[in-house]
C-alpha cells in the first residue's frame, strides 16, 4: 500500500532544538521505566515514538511535561534546562500536551472547553476583576474569538455550544487538541490522538496536525497506528523496555530485526 506523508518546513540547523532529551532516567522502585533516553526535536519538526506496551513511552510523556521527575538526565525547551520545573511552568516557556484518553470538563460547553485553557488572563487575579473590570472583559472576549478560531480550524464550531458529554471519542480527541493549542505552544505532545478514532476522521486528524507543524510547532507523538506515524513522522524513536531500541525513517526502522521482534510482533505491516 502506497502512503501519502505530509510535507515538512525545513528546520533551522543554527537553531537551538525546541525540545532536547538527554540521559533521560526514571524508576518506580526497582523498575526501571525509562532508561537513557535522549532525542531531539527541533522547530518544524514530527518525532514518532513508538513501541509495545510498557515501552515506557508515557512515562517518557511524563518527564517531559513535568507531570513527573527523572531520577537522571537533561530536558531543555528552547535550550532552557526544565527538568526542575513543573508542569506549569514548561506550559509558560511553550509545551503543551494532550492525554490518550481525553479529559474534558463533559457538563461544560465546548467553547468554554477551550477558554479555560487560555493563559496570562489578568481576570485570574483578584485585584485585576475590581480595578480592571474593562481589561478583564477585553481578554475575555479576545479569548473566546480565539477560541472559537480553534474550533473553526478543527470542525468543532458547530457544537460550541453543546456540553463536552455529547461529543464522540474522536471529537472529544479534537477538543483536547484545542485546548493545547489554546496555550499557544511551541513543543506540542501528542498521546495517542488516533486511538479510538474511526478512519474518515483519522484523515482529517493528521491533516490537522501537519498544518499545526506547518506553522513551525514542534510535536513529539506517541501513536500505535502506524499509518499516521508513517505520513506524519520523518524519523520515529522506538522504546523498548524502557530503554531506545531503534531510530530512523519509518520504514526503515519497521524493518529491523530487533524492532519486528519487540513491537510488531515477528511481522512488519
Amino acid at each position: 500500500m502506497s502512503v501519502t506523508t505530509v510535507p515538512h518546513p525545513a528546520p533551522d540547523p543554527s537553531a537551538a532544538p525546541a525540545l532536547a532529551v538527554e540521559s533521560l532516567s526514571r524508576s518506580f522502585g526497582g523498575i526501571v521505566a525509562v532508561d537513557g533516553v535522549g532525542f531531539t526535536v527541533h522547530r518544524g519538526e514530527v518525532l514518532g515514538v513508538i513501541g509495545p506496551n510498557g515501552a515506557g513511552k508515557s512515562t517518557l510523556f511524563g518527564l517531559v511535561a513535568g507531570s513527573l521527575k527523572p531520577d537522571r538526565g537533561t530536558i531543555r525547551i528552547e535550550g532552557v534546562a526544565v527538568e526542575g520545573e513543573g508542569a506549569h511552568g514548561r506550559v509558560g516557556r511553550g509545551l503543551a500536551r494532550t492525554f490518550q484518553i481525553p479529559r474534558p470538563f463533559m457538563e461544560m460547553g465546548v467553547l468554554d472547553n477551550v477558554v479555560t485553557a487560555a493563559t496570562g488572563q489578568s481576570g485570574e487575579r483578584v485585584w485585576a476583576s475590581l480595578l480592571a473590570p474593562g481589561r478583564v472583559r477585553r481578554e475575555e472576549a479576545q479569548a473566546r474569538e480565539k477560541a472559537f478560531a480553534l474550533l473553526r480550524f478543527l470542525a468543532l464550531d458547530h457544537l460550541a455550544d453543546r456540553p463536552a458529554r455529547v461529543l464522540s471519542g474522536g471529537q472529544r480527541k479534537l477538543l483536547e487538541l484545542a485546548r493545547a493549542l489554546m496555550t499557544e505552544p511551541r513543543v506540542l505532545l501528542l498521546d495517542e490522538p488516533a486511538a479510538g478514532v474511526n478512519p474518515a476522521l483519522l484523515d482529517f486528524i493528521i491533516e490537522r496536525i501537519a498544518e499545526i507543524n506547518a506553522q513551525g510547532i514542534a510535536v513529539l507523538l506517541i501513536e500505535h497506528n502506524m499509518d499516521m506515524v508513517r505520513r506524519l513522522c520523518p524519523s520515529v524513536l522506538v522504546m523498548a523496555s524502557g530503554r531506545p531500541l531503534a531510530a530512523g525513517r519509518p520504514d526503515e526502522v519497521m524493518a529491523d530485526p530487533r524492532v519486528v521482534e519487540a513491537y510488531l510482533g515477528g511481522s512488519v505491516h
